[in-house]
């Protein structure tokens, strides 16, 4: 995939994909905008249920708790009922507590409807890679350049999404969020057929024992300390903007494009260029150090921080993802269960702990933690880069045809 041009109009090209293809790429595109669609409307959510910031926050740790916990249960699912129906039950699970979430009363409502929430979406982003490979034209190459692509819209929208309808009432986002996953329900429904089922039934425990690699602990426990610092910024900069929905938004959809752009665009040709793993650590590296200056600059460098991470962030998707795949020799939908489970902990964490060691110390020292994690986080890639060379090229051959539940990437 490193260096292909993801928009050539040769056989491996991702606009020339079946309508079953697209059908399930703009579905994805929808359940990655849920990620970041509460942000430009998390201090409406304070004020309109009368909320401390770090009550808010707990949106993203049961959506990311549950979150994790589920990526033991989807393979399990996905290879007894097959791909199309976990993707049809995901979805509707989202549309039912994504409808919910905007009847709340308390946060505690909130709360509880975004862990359901995150349910859905695990059982729906988990498989959406093994079905967008399993179905397109030109390889899993494109299929995964086309999913990068629809993480990095998605993760753009969902800002632009939550402030327009947010401005209104925060209960809008919500609303629309469930009538958008009700209609690729439909779309999946009409367009997408079952594909065959994995010849061997995942186990539930089979993502844990993947872990028993050293190559793939040290993604996950590296992954862990980003995806700490990832979601600090995701979960707790709104609140230190502290800006209008519509400038919020319009923020955090400046950082989704160059998540976007260089997740699926930019990272390739530097791995291509320098190796992996000096990629990923000198991008880990500069994500601390913006990190501090978002922490301690003044507002415009925050806002101007806030945006510049999304680059350092999309690289590192990229790059964690292809490692994950490729650095055990554990059938791949089973070795992104495992590196899932463990990284998205880290992201229930996070939105948690931020709003409280500001209680606890100032605005400051949130920064400077989440700039220690990713830190530590590049740190484990140096300590254990011996053991994260070994590239899925080396993998057997019958992992190819295991392309399956793919990363959750961020």
């Amino acid at each position: 995939m490193q260096g292909e041009d993801p928009f050539d109009q040769g056989a491996g090209s991702i606009l020339r994909q079946p309508k079953a293809v697209w059908a399930t790429a703009g579905a994805s595109v929808v359940a990655f905008m849920g990620i970041g669609l509460v942000d430009p409307i998390l201090p409406s959510i304070a004020k309109g249920l009368e909320a401390t910031p770090s009550q808010v926050s707990l949106l993203f740790t049961s959506y990311f708790l549950i979150t994790a916990v589920a990526m033991l249960v989807t393979g399990f699912v996905s290879s007894r009922i097959g791909g199309r129906k976990t993707l049809l039950a995901g979805l509707a699970l989202v549309v039912v507590f994504a409808a919910l979430s905007g009847t709340s009363t308390s946060v505690g409502e909130l709360v509880g409807f975004r862990a359901g929430w995150g349910l859905g979406n695990a059982l729906f982003v988990s498989t959406s890679l093994a079905v967008i490979v399993g179905a397109a034209a030109g390889g899993s190459a494109a299929a995964i350049l086309l999913y990068e692509s629809a993480l990095g819209l998605g993760m753009a929208c969902g800002p632009l999404l939550g402030a327009l309808l947010g401005d209104a009432s925060w209960r809008y986002p919500f609303f629309g969020t469930a009538a958008l996953m009700a209609i690729g329900f439909l779309c999946i429904t009409a367009f997408l057929k079952e594909q065959p089922r994995p010849a061997r039934k995942t186990s539930l425990l089979a993502p844990i024992r993947a872990l028993g690699h050293g190559g793939l602990a040290s993604v996950a426990a590296s992954a862990f300390f980003y995806n700490y610092a990832f979601f600090t910024i995701l979960a707790f900069t709104p609140f230190v903007l502290d800006m209008t929905p519509y400038r919020s938004g319009a923020v955090f959809f400046a950082w989704g494009l160059l998540l976007a752009v260089f997740s699926v665009l930019v990272a390739p040709r530097l791995q291509k260029r320098f190796g992996s793993l000096k990629v990923l650590g000198a991008s880990l590296l500069l994500l601390a150090v913006d990190l501090l200056v978002l922490g301690y600059g003044n507002h415009t460098a925050a806002i101007v921080c806030t945006i510049v991470s999304g680059a350092f962030i999309g690289m590192n998707n990229t790059v964690y993802t292809e490692l994950a795949l490729g650095v055990s020799d554990a059938p791949r939908p089973v070795a992104s269960a495992g590196y899932n489970f463990v990284r998205w902990f880290a992201a229930a964490a996070a939105p948690y702990l931020a709003p409280k060691i500001e209680e606890w110390s100032d605005i400051h020292v949130p920064f400077v933690v989440a700039a220690v994690a990713a830190v530590a986080g590049a740190l484990v890639v140096w300590a254990r880069r011996s053991a994260l060379t070994h590239e899925a090229e080396v993998l057997e051959p019958r992992h190819a045809a295991e392309d399956g539940v793919a990363a959750f990437a961020d």
